[in-house]
């Protein structure tokens, strides 16, 4: 293992603590998402792509729940195969029309498919972000991939205690536009 990749997973691990060990995650993430409601690139948008949660990370289910209502096409990632997303539109959140996919992720039980570029904002999660909006994922590169394949504004959402003084970066790491925490939007 490189040094990188020793720091990317240590940093990881204390991440994935931390946020587990955040209280009121419920709440934080509800102010997340009417926070991201207020971007102008979400009011702006007729099309947006976000992730569905897992684990701990902030529930973007309130957001998505308010663009379908807003009459904004939704499209969610669909983990399918090593390092590849593929997107689906959904209509709703009705848990029968979801089923579990790979590594627990929920997806819609019927695929409409979703391309890159069909969309101008994408929520991305993440585990970790600095000051300069480099983020830290899970190690996949599934959301590197997208964001070098999908002309949209990237929006991280994440909690405060996710931030971090320098995220280890390699070449093919995507800048995010801003990211959006419980206490404010952080920009460059």
């Amino acid at each position: 293992m490189t040094e990188l990749a020793a720091q990317k997973a240590a940093l990881r691990a204390e991440m994935i603590a931390r946020r587990d060990a955040l209280p009121d995650r419920d709440r934080r993430s509800a102010q997340i998402c009417a926070l991201v409601q207020q971007l102008p690139a979400f009011l702006a948008a007729t099309a947006i792509h976000c992730y569905v949660p897992m684990r701990s990370e902030v529930d973007t289910r309130s957001l998505i729940a308010a663009a379908l209502a807003a009459g904004k096409a939704v499209a969610v990632p669909i983990v399918a195969g090593q390092h590849r997303l593929e997107h689906s539109w959904i209509d709703s959140l009705t848990e029968t029309e979801w089923v579990r996919g790979r590594f627990g992720t929920l997806q819609p039980r019927q695929i409409r498919p979703a391309q890159p570029g069909a969309w101008s904002l994408t929520i991305v999660p993440l585990l970790a972000f600095d000051r300069e909006l480099y983020r830290l994922g899970y190690g996949g590169g599934f959301y590197d991939a997208l964001l070098a394949s999908a002309p949209a504004i990237a929006v991280g959402v994440a909690f405060a205690v996710q931030e971090v003084a320098h995220v280890p970066r390699e070449p093919h790491d995507i800048r995010l536009d801003m990211v959006v925490c419980e206490d404010g939007v952080r920009r460059v």
